[in-house]
């Protein structure tokens, strides 16, 4: 079998080069990211460092050691009693518990004259560099930068660091993160977005909740040739019908009862740019007629307006739904959905993507660093272990929340200063933190009339959301259920036919409208559907 080579794989075969010229316990390579203010340096290979570092962004006015490295010259090895913080503590692969770096070198690498980032060399040994002399240390600089100057040109440097740059303002500016991970299923999935970025197809991503269809609509428009113009978002979930013409399409002053202004669509707002719509699958019939034919004939008419306008714009959609299924069932244009899938990008669910979590969860713990004003937040070895067990039914979006709340609970338990007390050098992120046992999904809901409610487990669910449904604290509940029964012979189907019961009790008080039922339930919409399906309930044809 082929094993592919990829610029990060090459990287790491020069790292391993390295620590064969040097006995130390971790070697990284940090690239300087092009930014309109202070260095920020992003890690691209790691040996011996835990994988969250690949998740991480240092600056280098916030790392004392980094920010001497690179004004060095030609490197430098610093005292074990510096008193500097360094940016690896806790971070050093396989540990039993979080320890300290003791020694650290490291040296400025250059590529066609100017700096491309740094090279950094650490051990736990306060004398393991004793025997590495300028001679040996400038030696590795070399064989480093004659591999990296080869790699930019395997990647064609000049064309990919156009589009590099402009991923990378925009994470400057707050407005866009990256799709961090080196699993298959993301090498894939970003092969698939470099390959049909640069044309102007119209692309369908499908995928789950929460695992970052926005981003990858970012990264399509940010390496097209439209990426000097917007990016116009739209959720289309929260398009109600009425308005619909209006937002997608704008309206000319007193066209209906409120127009008191001429206002420009988002289709007019997004010429010569690109048009994400959101939740596509969401839209209801009459807007998608209304959308089809404006994809088809690229000219937008504001209602009120006898002006027909052309509008060069990129269209993506984006959805959970299973829009073939929704096509079968009528809910959805058959010619519309074979409009907008022309090139279908399918986003990879988080338990899809092995050790993705780990880089994903250390750039969560840098931002929250920031946001908190903290010092060094780590992942114990423990907690890392309990992010790779985790199934993640929520996906990325239930990792970064549950990485904020065991920020806030690291902090808090720490009195807001490190483990070793005031003046620490990091913040332990343990299991206990991250709150994996408990159930932060599944808090109580409230039906229409505004009852509580409780969640009891469902037996063999499928997933988290699933595993519970709301207990209406009505005269609907059977006792059995209510009153907490233990486990024991016709539990399970007990359990099914109240959230049967409840859920066509549900569809019926919203008119079919299944994403109404759902935020009766508490449960996020797809996972809502699924457990219908399981279930056996038949939602009422809209």
């Amino acid at each position: 079998m082929q094993v592919e080579v990829t610029p990060d794989s090459r990287y790491r075969q020069l790292l391993a080069a390295v620590r064969g010229l040097v006995r130390c316990d971790a070697a990284a390579l940090l690239q300087l990211l092009p930014d309109e203010g202070a260095p920020v340096l992003q890690p691209v290979a790691v040996d011996g460092l835990a994988e969250e570092a690949l998740g991480r962004r240092f600056p280098a006015a916030a790392h004392p050691r980094l920010a001497r490295l690179l004004e060095s010259g030609h490197g430098l090895r610093f005292p074990s009693d510096a008193g500097l913080p360094d940016p690896y503590d806790g971070l050093l692969e396989h540990q039993q518990e979080l320890e300290a770096v003791h020694d650290c070198m490291g040296a400025p690498l250059r590529v066609d004259g100017r700096i491309w980032g740094l090279v950094t060399l650490d051990a736990m040994d306060p004398h393991a560099f004793d025997g590495v002399d300028d001679g040996r240390l400038q030696g590795i600089v070399r064989l480093l930068e004659t591999g990296i100057a080869a790699e930019e040109t395997i990647a064609e440097m000049a064309r990919r660091a156009e589009q590099e740059q402009t991923l990378a303002r925009a994470a400057s500016r707050g407005g866009s993160r990256e799709l961090l991970g080196r699993s298959a299923a993301m090498v894939r999935l970003r092969e698939e977005i470099d390959t049909v970025a640069g044309s102007d197809l119209t692309v369908l991503i499908l995928g789950e909740t929460g695992v970052g269809k926005e981003l990858v609509a970012e990264r399509l428009h940010a390496r097209s040739s439209r990426r000097d113009r917007p990016l116009v978002q739209i959720n289309c979930a929260a398009l109600p019908e009425t308005l619909a013409d209006s937002e997608l399409f704008g309206h000319k002053r007193g066209a209906f009862t409120g127009a008191i202004a001429d206002r420009s669509g988002k289709f007019e707002l997004a010429d010569g740019g690109t048009l994400l719509l959101d939740e596509v699958g969401e839209l209801p019939l009459p807007v998608q007629a209304k959308l089809l034919r404006v994809l088809q004939s690229g000219e937008v008419q504001r209602p009120g307006s006898d002006r027909v306008q052309k509008v060069d714009v990129r269209v993506i959609a984006a959805t959970n739904r299973d829009l073939r299924e929704e096509v079968a069932r009528g809910r959805f244009r058959a010619d519309l959905y074979h409009r907008l899938s022309v090139y279908p990008v399918h986003v990879p669910p988080l338990r899809e993507r092995g050790r993705d979590v780990l880089a994903l969860a250390g750039g969560f713990l840098e931002e929250n660093q920031h946001r908190l004003a903290a010092r060094n937040l780590r992942l114990s070895p423990a907690a890392s272990q309990a992010l790779l067990a985790h199934d993640w039914p929520g996906n990325v979006r239930e990792l970064e929340h549950l990485i904020s709340r065991a920020s806030l609970r690291a902090l808090s338990s720490a009195g807001g200063v490190g483990r070793e007390g005031r003046g620490g050098r990091w913040i332990a992120i343990e299991p206990e933190h991250l709150g994996l046992g408990m159930n932060p999904g599944m808090n109580s809901a409230s039906g229409r009339g505004g009852a509580s409610a409780s969640v009891i487990p469902a037996p063999g669910a499928e997933d988290e959301e699933e595993a519970g449904m709301p207990l209406e604290a009505t005269s609907r509940a059977e006792p059995v259920i209510a009153a907490g029964a233990t486990a024991g012979p016709g539990l399970r189907e007990a359990t099914e036919r109240f959230q049967r019961q409840w859920i066509e009790d549900a569809l019926r008080r919203h008119d079919g409208v299944t994403a109404a039922a759902a935020r009766d339930a508490g449960m996020d919409r797809s996972n809502f559907l699924r457990l219908l399906k399981r279930l056996g309930v038949n939602a009422p044809p809209r």
